[in-house]
């Protein structure tokens, strides 16, 4: 069975209580980070994994609050000898950024450095990321500054499913990936050009059909029971505020 661990869940400005929005999905012999930010070794550690256990990379899109902690984990990583093989997806737009901020910090001259394989999605609705046994994962594009993916992530074991927005204003492709699932997993930055407001997610996960609606990616500034209060506009189904370090049940 998947394990989701919700590693951060501010939006761009964060504090001490609440990291940049990003995840850790354990399933099998995969842990599967959902973006990068911060100093991820330390925070793999307070949740019980360590850093050579992490096989996978999706990075939803290139803005410093998802992907600034890359660089640090790949350089931690190489640093504490790592040898087993690296997998980082993303969009073109967000690979070709994250692959010159590498090279920028000269990475090719770190010796003996472990295998970091890229892999470039097409911009397109429900493209293949994973396709295991235990776990497929699928993304679609969102609305956004600059090209952005939500992803699905799918269990047949168990069949349970769950599906995250990342950035994105409220869009046909967000609500089709997240047709049915069993946990949405929305952001709440609020209302403007790019982003959705906890309404706006409710609206999402009601359209949807989700069982389940988490809010993330919110101001850490703002009342939690404000925040469900306004999903709840929208859906009608269970409502929960995410919380750093949280554990997402799939069952």
């Amino acid at each position: 069975m998947g394990r989701l661990i919700v590693l951060g869940t501010a939006n761009a400005v964060a504090n001490e209580h609440h990291e940049n929005t990003h995840f850790v999905l354990l399933v099998g012999e995969r842990a599967i980070m959902v973006d990068c930010v911060g100093n991820p070794v330390i925070r793999l550690r307070q949740v019980g994994i360590d850093f050579n256990q992490v096989t996978d990379l999706i990075l939803t899109h290139f803005h410093p609050d998802h992907v600034s902690g890359m660089p640090l984990l790949l350089m931690d990583m190489w640093l504490m000898q790592r040898k087993r093989p690296l997998h980082i997806y993303g969009l073109k737009h967000t690979i070709d950024r994250a692959i010159t901020t590498m090279t920028l910090y000269e990475w090719e001259t770190w010796p003996n450095f472990f295998p970091v394989i890229f892999h470039r999605l097409p911009d397109e609705e429900k493209s293949a990321i994973l396709d295991e046994p235990e776990v497929r994962i699928f993304a679609s594009p969102g609305e956004h500054h600059i090209p952005t993916i939500g992803i699905r992530i799918e269990f047949p074991n168990i069949a349970r499913s769950v599906a995250y927005s990342s950035d994105t204003e409220p869009c046909d492709a967000i609500a089709r990936l997240a047709e049915n699932v069993d946990v949405l997993i929305h952001e709440a930055s609020g209302a403007s050009v790019g982003h959705s407001s906890a309404a706006q997610a409710g609206e999402v996960a009601q359209r949807a059909g989700a069982q389940q609606l988490y809010l993330v990616h919110y101001p850490p500034e703002a009342k939690p029971e404000a925040l469900v209060s306004a999903a709840r506009t929208g859906f009608q189904g269970p409502i929960h505020l995410a919380t750093d370090l949280m554990e997402i049940t799939l069952v």
